[in-house]
């Protein structure tokens, strides 16, 4: 008979890690299923943090290893391999879920989906190179590095003008680029970014190229309708066109709102026994700091509910 264990966590980004520890400090049987070799999901990729509370301008991959450092200490049991689908089902009156892995298949009374999200990208020559190095995805998050600068956001949607109007606070100047020649985002919003000085929109274009050295310098310009093509200087390029929950192999299983996760902050699904935590659920802020208190929120919920089934 294959083991069964209290709780399975799907992912080892923050909101998985915070779950990890969370579980283990009570004493709940589970193990983390992590997909990559190294822990800490997107905030790996990142060049620094400066809003988490007690660590400011960390390293985003000495973040990441610290919160593994923590779980490992902890005593938390880690297992790479990929997660291929979940299975709810009854055994004997009693709900259990079964997580199909590419190598193994493991059971568990509960599960916490905390697989994250992605940032679509512009897929142009530099935006890889660059990334953290003034090409970011997060104004929030890196915003501050850019006081005085000169900046461009990509996009048009609600996101992009929020990320406009935040960096107008700082930076010297902000570029809005879009492909098209109206805003899809809120009027309200389309309205405050108007009112800006140091906001200027770039209708009908389209980024073709980041360029630096080290360090953002340029970004290389496209009008659509007319074809021609510029370079435009710049220390940052924010890249604001969506993201992209990873949560395809759980659609079927629990209710889902634009490809996002349905649950509030308790992490409830609507699947008795599985929960979503981080990025992945429905949330209005995606920060590192918000997916750890997911993962606490969600084991504490896992708990609730394995008391109620006895």
């Amino acid at each position: 008979m294959d083991k069964l264990y209290d709780l399975i966590i799907i992912g080892s980004g923050p909101a998985g890690l915070a779950a990890g520890i969370y579980a283990e400090r009570a004493r709940l049987d589970s193990i983390v299923i992590e997909k990559e070799y190294v822990s800490g999901g997107q905030v790996v990729n990142t060049y620094e943090v400066d809003n988490y509370p007690g660590l400011p301008g960390i390293n985003g991959f000495d973040m990441g290893m610290k919160f593994r450092e923590h779980a490992d200490n902890l005593g938390v049991n880690f297992i790479t391999d990929r997660a291929e689908r979940v299975e709810s089902y009854e055994e004997n009156g009693k709900k259990r879920n079964r997580v199909v892995c590419e190598n193994e298949t493991y059971t568990a009374k509960t599960v916490i989906i905390a697989t994250g999200a992605v940032h679509r990208k512009l897929g142009v020559p530099g935006e890889e190179e660059l990334a953290g190095m003034g090409v970011s995805y997060c104004a929030t998050c890196d915003g501050a590095f850019f006081r005085n600068k000169d900046v461009a956001v990509v996009g048009g949607g609600d996101v992009a003008l929020e990320d406009a109007i935040f960096l107008a606070r700082a930076c010297r100047k902000v570029y809005l680029i879009h492909r098209r020649d109206e805003l899809r985002g809120a009027k309200s919003l389309q309205e405050k970014l108007m009112s800006l000085e140091n906001v200027e929109i770039l209708w009908d274009t389209v980024v073709t190229e980041i360029k630096g050295q080290g360090q953002v310098s340029a970004a290389v310009l496209q009008n659509k309708k007319t074809g021609q093509t510029g370079e435009l200087e710049l220390q940052g390029v924010f890249i604001a066109v969506g993201i992209t929950p990873s949560s395809q192999i759980f659609e079927g299983l629990v209710e889902m709102e634009h490809g996002y996760i349905r649950a509030d902050e308790t992490g409830t699904t609507s699947v008795p026994g599985i929960f979503a935590a981080g990025d992945v659920r429905t949330k209005a802020l995606r920060q590192i700091v918000t997916a750890v208190s997911d993962g606490a929120n969600a084991v504490a919920s896992a708990e609730r509910y394995l008391t109620g089934q006895g």
